[in-house]
């Protein structure tokens, strides 16, 4: 009698093994899409290089898990979705809206095509998207909010089926994908200072900055009372406008700080210059600025 149940509880092993067996066969071998993104959120970000030309080409990409690639093609749609984005901003700043990140507007985008396909015998597809990113703001998060769902019978990853595609700003000068702290050196008034400043990427060819020795506040109308912006053309020449309601002068004619741009190289070591002089009125209070701003860049 024991031996007859030793035998029965071993074909009962044997079987629950192969069943397991089976179920982990079936979970290593299955096709399952993800949308590419971080594990931050699933977020991804797409660094928009400001041009002349207007337009930047971005993607939204999707990958095929599995032991080996879809014999088919497989095809998922894309929808724009605000849960995840709203997820996003609660989990991060609870009910402080004035730091919320947002929606990337109607006008600065356009997905040429809502669907992704990942081809059989691939691992990957992707969707173009158009980006019209002049007149983002440098001071605000803005994120394209998507879901993907099943149109072909497809299994979607449930983990990574949102995603949040986040729009960054760069130009020659600055870039929102890293700090642009550039080393301050000159004279406000004719009085030696020195400091470090931060710059912003507004079009392909302009940035902003705050104008001489001013404190930089995070505040939208504390931006707009103390910040410049430097343009830059063709010639390397800088035309200094007002960013805001400050009031700025641009001096020309000094030799040392002439209102132009340059890239030093030493030994392969780049460095963007910034020779500025200029005049600016805060509250009344007027200061005139001289002064060299430089940042190592590297290619």
């Amino acid at each position: 009698m024991k031996r007859r149940f030793l035998v029965i509880m071993a074909l009962l092993g044997t079987l629950v093994s192969c069943n397991d067996d089976a179920i982990f066969e079936k979970e290593m071998y299955k096709n399952e899409v993800a949308l590419i993104s971080s594990d931050y959120h699933n977020t991804f970000q797409e660094i928009a290089k400001l041009t002349d030309e207007k337009e930047v080409i971005g993607y939204i990409a999707a990958s095929v898990g599995g032991t080996d690639a879809p014999t088919k093609d497989m095809v998922i749609e894309l929808q724009e979705d605000p849960e995840p984005l709203g997820l996003y901003n609660y989990s991060l700043y609870d009910a402080d809206s004035t730091l919320y990140a947002r929606p990337l507007p109607r006008d600065k985008y356009e997905i040429v095509e809502y669907k992704i396909t990942v081809k059989a015998g691939e691992r990957s597809g992707k969707t173009m998207i158009r980006l019209y990113p002049d007149g983002l703001s440098p001071d605000s998060t803005y994120f394209l909010s998507l879901m993907a769902t099943d149109i072909s019978g497809v299994e979607l990853n449930p983990d990574k089926s949102t995603i949040l595609y986040q729009v960054l700003l760069e130009n020659e000068y600055a870039s929102q994908a890293k700090n642009s702290f550039y080393t301050m050196t000159g004279m406000v008034d004719g009085m030696v200072t020195a400091a470090n400043k931060e710059l912003f990427p507004l079009s392909y060819n302009s940035v902003r900055m705050i104008a001489g020795n001013e404190t930089f506040v995070s505040a939208v109308d504390k931006i707009k009372e103390s910040s410049i912006i430097l343009e830059v053309a063709e010639d390397n020449s800088v035309t200094i406008k007002p960013y805001g309601s400050i009031q700025v002068v641009q001096l020309d004619g000094d030799d040392r700080y002439p209102n132009e741009f340059i890239v030093e190289d030493y030994y392969g070591q780049k460095t963007n210059v910034f020779l500025l002089s200029y005049e600016y009125t805060i509250d009344d209070v007027t200061k005139v600025m001289k002064e060299r701003i430089e940042m190592q860049v590297r290619d």
